[in-house]
């Protein structure tokens, strides 16, 4: 059949416009040219995000270790559940008492993204009435690491996170300095700072632990931990509720949600992201407990995910979750629908310039989250190119070995190819 020459115009107009999609076989030539990747486990999805036109593709149904990618999910099933962040609820008895609850929210006192308004609230002169939840969360996620107990990142989760579940040490010359305060014993057979595993017992060493070096580490949170801490900060008594009282509480919303995403996005905080589950599962089923969270966005997001997802915590600390490459560029392509571009460009960290992309020196006009267990390391997020043109792409890493540096690298030349191509 004879082509008219309209046709031709249009087919090469249309090309300019939407790119040409990468051939896997193109893919997989690349990739065997970078030697950091040739004997890993290589997942890649890539669209167009306004026509969500598929461009490149290559394992990108199969199911991998997404690590700290994880956190698009967390992050998705936020912004479509809160408008408003509640940071905790209340009632006003009366002049001199205040009842409230936990919400789930995590800023309290925390380390690195302080909520001055939640604190401020909680200077005023009232007598404080704690309720605490009948369904506390389980301390740890499912298949977490156990011998993780001593570090930040796997911060026990409760009720009431105060002060991100963690204490601040700082050693100046003889003297230690803990924020919460705690009991610390001097042991020169500890490595520098550390807790008992089962109980909140702190040994250090000051042999191996520099003059004004800050250490994070983890304490076991309660409800009573949570009161005294609440009440040490204030100077205000605080006290357990004595009955089970049918008030009627009203929100707090203190407006810091950009440094909720803040700490998810550009840092990864583990903490944010696994309280943030928390408060989705108080919001629409009244406890506090992560599976409940993800079985409902599950349930609400089956009609366009393209592959199940195998899902269990907020932050991606655990093994046990796997998802594949495209299920991660349709959650992006949801993110886009909530918020214009110029809003993720505030949200996510910028390659060679914010959060835990500052590492991607060589990468350009690059929104994305990272993700990295060991042998896995994972990039998903945005472009923009220098014609307009918008992508989400992720690229997943996994069963490698070697450096994560040259991992970085690696993903660098690969996705640098794929921008020039497209």
């Amino acid at each position: 059949m004879r082509r008219s020459p309209l046709f031709f115009i249009v087919v090469f107009y249309s090309g300019l416009l939407f790119g040409q999609r990468i051939s896997e076989r193109n893919l997989l030539r690349k990739i065997e040219k970078i030697p950091q990747l040739s004997r890993a486990f290589v997942g890649i999805s890539i669209s167009d995000l306004d026509s969500e036109k598929s461009l490149a593709s290559l394992n990108e149904d199969r199911y991998m270790t997404p690590a700290s990618n994880i956190k698009l999910l967390t992050f998705l099933g936020t912004i479509q559940t809160f408008s408003k962040i509640p940071a905790l609820e209340y009632f006003q008895e009366n002049d001199s008492i205040i009842h409230f609850r936990s919400t789930g929210y995590p800023l309290l006192l925390h380390p690195f993204y302080p909520d001055n308004h939640l604190f401020k609230f909680f200077n005023e002169k009232y007598r404080w009435i704690y309720h605490p939840s009948d369904t506390p969360p389980l301390k740890l996620g499912l298949g977490w690491s156990w011998d993780d107990f001593n570090y930040y990142h796997a911060a026990p989760k409760s009720v009431f996170p105060i002060y991100g579940n963690s204490v601040r040490g700082v050693l100046d010359g003889s003297d230690l300095e803990l924020t919460p305060f705690f009991n610390a014993v001097k042991d020169n057979t500890t490595r520098n700072f550390e807790r008992e595993q089962l109980k909140n017992i702190f040994k250090y060493n000051p042999r191996k632990w520099k003059t004004k070096d800050t250490i994070y580490r983890p304490f076991i949170p309660s409800d009573s931990l949570f009161i005294k801490f609440l009440s040490d900060a204030t100077n205000i008594q605080v006290s357990f509720a004595k009955q089970k009282d049918s008030l009627k509480w009203k929100a707090l919303y203190t407006g810091n949600e950009e440094l909720v995403y803040r700490g998810l996005l550009h840092d990864s905080d583990n903490g944010i992201a696994e309280a943030l589950l928390l408060m989705i599962a108080k919001k629409k089923s009244g406890v506090l407990e992560t599976q409940v969270a993800i079985d409902y966005l599950i349930r609400n997001w089956e009609s366009w995910l393209p592959d199940k997802l195998e899902w269990v915590d907020g932050s991606g600390v655990s093994r046990y979750n796997i998802v594949t490459p495209r299920a991660f560029v349709s959650v992006l392509q949801k993110i886009y629908k909530e918020f214009p571009f110029e809003t993720i460009q505030t949200f996510f960290p910028k390659s060679d310039v914010s959060g835990t992309l500052r590492h991607y020196k060589d990468l350009e006009n690059v929104y994305a989250k990272t993700g990295t267990l060991r042998h896995n390391h994972n990039l998903s997020g945005y472009w923009a190119s220098k014609k307009g043109r918008k992508f989400a792409f992720s690229i997943m890493i996994n069963h490698y070995t070697g450096p994560t540096n040259e991992i970085r690298n690696a993903i660098t030349e690969l996705l640098t190819w794929i921008q020039k191509k497209l």
